[in-house]
Parts: C-alpha cells; structure tokens; sequence
C-alpha cells in the first residue's frame, strides 16, 4: 500500500514538474545567465567594527551576537558612546538587527551621503569607463532619493544589487507592526518603483499602512537577493534558503528593540522565504498571497504559532504554476488549497499578480485588518482550516 501512494505521488509530481517546464517555455523561458549570488554574512564594516576597542569594551560580534544580545549592549551604552558608534561605524550600526531604531535611521543617513560622495567621485574618475560614470551617476541620483527628508531607512546594503528596509509609520511608538517580503526582481534600485506601484514592496507597504492606520507601522523589508526572471532562482529554493535566516534576524531585532511581534505579509518568492523561515519567525501573522508554495505541505509543516492566512486572485498567472516541489524543483502545495489549512483571505478584487495592495480591494481590506490586529470572521476561513 505504502508503495503504490508513493509510486502515484512520484507519477503526480513528474507530470506537475512537466507541466512546470512547459509553462516556463510558453511564457518568457528560463532566463539564462540571470543566477544571482545570494548575499551572506554581517553588514560591511564588520572587520573594523570587531577590532574598535575605543569604548573600552568589546563590541558584540554582529555574526554571532543574538539581536537581544545587540539590545542589551546598546542599552549598556550612554547616549553619547551610542552616537560615537554611529560616528565610527554607520555601516554597521545602520544594519545591526537589535541597535535601537533611531540610530539605525542616523546610521543609514550616513551611510547613504559616504556612497552618494563616493559615486560623485567615480563619475568623473578618468581611469573609469564611461560605462562606469553613467552607473555612478544613476546610483548617485538613488541616493539622492534615499535621502530625502521624511524617509525612515532602516538597513542599507550597497553591495551587489543593493539591499535596504524603509518604514512607514512610527516605528517607536506603533501598537502594531507589518514587514512586507517581496518576490522576484526587486532590490535596492526598484524597491520603490512608481510603475507597477503595488507590485513593489514601498508601495505595496505606503498601501497597507495608510489602510491600516496610524497604530500600525509597516516596513518594506528587501533584505534577501530575490531570483531574477523566470529561471532555475525562481523554481528552486537557493535563493530562499539563503534569504530565510535574514528575515529571522531582522524580526527578532524589531521584537528586541521594542517593537510588538509583527504580521509578516510574503509575496510571490518572498512567500518560499517565509515558509522556511516560520518555524524561527517571531511574528504573529504570516500572510501570504501570489504564493508559487511555502516549501510545505501544510500549516502544520510550518512549525509555526503564527497564525497562517493565504490569498490568490483568480486572475493571478502564479495559479498555472503547478504545485509541487520534486528533486529540488518547484515549491509545494498550494497554500489556497483546503487542505494546506490557511485562512482564505478574499482576492476577487484584486487583479493579476500584483494588484492585492491596490487601493479599493477587498485583499488590502483584509490585510489591513490583519495588520492592525483585528481577526474578525469577515477575513474569511476556509472549513477545516487551522486556528
């Protein structure tokens, strides 16, 4: 008996793994050459940081150190050996998961005006290409950006394709917090596109905390390299799994600095982040909607006390994707199905696969109320599913 469920999943599974390379090849194909390399490790300035011994204490290793551990120390310090770090170390200090709020915003501000000069200067260097002026001066006109009065940064990343979190709202003082993770195509450099607005984690945030209110802060977390394209990233979970202990660690800073545990909204790939970092997720809601899976095959996989809630709009593409994961491809069940167990939260407003934080749907309806706390029965449960 056990034999033959195996051999009918085995035959399930190769045809769902079929049907994914077909659907890959009617759509954009694999994107060859598009592999990222997933970004790892402390924040940059981590060997300085180690070797600062100008407090008279040692400061705690930003790799080893638990977020509360980070908490503590930096409640140790007097205001004033708080903003010498800052001073001597902003890079560090900007991406430290546990270093009080505030400074992280200060630290960012002077990381972001160290690179803006620094590409200044690159984009007139004679020894550099021209090719390498025009990106100097496009990443100068980000920063600009980034810079802006009223932007709350609170991590910044330039390496590689570039990693930030911005928060909406005040961080310091909300009765409850959000984190949005997005899928494919993001980083620094689009993070928060005007085109496509909702598909965006600013915008998809700005959405959720004007909805929500002001109780409720809410931060558009790119920490993670996201795949690139339809391809080999996209259908495995390389990406995820690298992108998954980064996540812990930047929820397990906001609950020790203070903050409430958040409601963690994943979209699209960011939802494959999110399920493998649950059964480590401090968070208290763990929402997911344009789904491809979670890396499971139900709520109780998840080893997780978040309470679970799913959502798909019938227009969405993600729904051709088959659900299935086999020798590393593809990502699970469904997490709309019945019997993964999620609450169903309603998506019949919502349009295609970025439209469920659009303004007047009843998905951002139901968000919203997630976001602030409220779990009413008008955030729909499906029969069956898990308390």
């Amino acid at each position: 008996m056990r034999l033959r469920s195996w051999k009918a999943r085995s035959k399930r599974a190769l045809v769902a793994a079929s049907l994914t390379t077909t659907v890959v090849a009617g759509t954009a194909g694999w994107a060859v050459g598009n592999e990222q390399q997933p970004l790892t490790g402390p924040p940059p300035g981590t060997s300085s940081w180690r070797a600062d011994h100008a407090l008279g204490v040692r400061l705690p290793d930003p790799a080893t150190a638990s977020p509360a551990r980070i908490a503590a120390f930096f409640d140790s310090l007097s205001p004033a050996q708080r903003h010498e770090l800052v001073v001597r170390h902003p890079s560090v200090v900007g991406n430290l998961d546990g270093a009080p709020t505030a400074l992280r915003y200060e630290a960012n501000s002077r990381s972001l005006r160290a690179e803006r000069a620094r590409e200044k200067a690159r984009s007139t260097d004679p020894d550099l290409t021209l090719q390498d002026h025009e990106r100097a001066r496009s990443l100068v006109v980000r920063y600009d950006e980034l810079l802006a009065p009223g932007r709350q940064i609170l991590a910044f990343d330039p390496r590689g394709r570039g990693q930030v979190a911005e928060v909406y709202g005040d961080l310091a003082k909300a009765e409850h917090v959000s984190v949005v993770v997005p899928g494919s195509d993001i980083d620094l450099s689009n993070f928060d596109r005007t085109h496509d607005e909702y598909g965006a984690p600013a915008g998809m945030s700005r959405s959720l905390h004007k909805a929500a209110g002001d109780r409720t802060a809410v931060v558009a977390w790119v920490g993670y390299t996201t795949p690139v394209g339809i391809g080999p990233d996209a259908a495995t979970g390389r990406l995820a799994e690298a992108g998954a202990p980064r996540l812990v660690r930047f929820t397990q800073g906001l609950t020790a600095s203070g903050a409430p545990r958040p409601a963690v909204f994943c979209h699209s790939y960011g939802s494959v982040v999110c399920g493998l970092a649950a059964p480590q997720l401090p968070a208290s809601d763990l929402v997911v909607f344009g789904s491809p899976g979670m890396r499971a095959d139900s709520v109780a996989d998840l080893h997780t006390t978040a309470r679970v809630w799913a959502a798909k709009d019938d227009s969405d593409w993600i729904d051709k994707v088959p659900s299935v994961e086999l020798f590393g491809l593809g990502h699970g069940e469904d997490p709309t199905s019945p019997g993964f167990g999620a609450r169903r939260v309603p998506a019949e407003q919502a349009e295609g696969h970025t439209g469920y934080l659009a303004p007047g749907t009843d998905s951002l309806r139901a968000f919203a109320r997630i976001a602030d706390g409220d779990h009413s029965p008008s955030v729909n449960r499906p029969t069956g599913a898990r308390t």
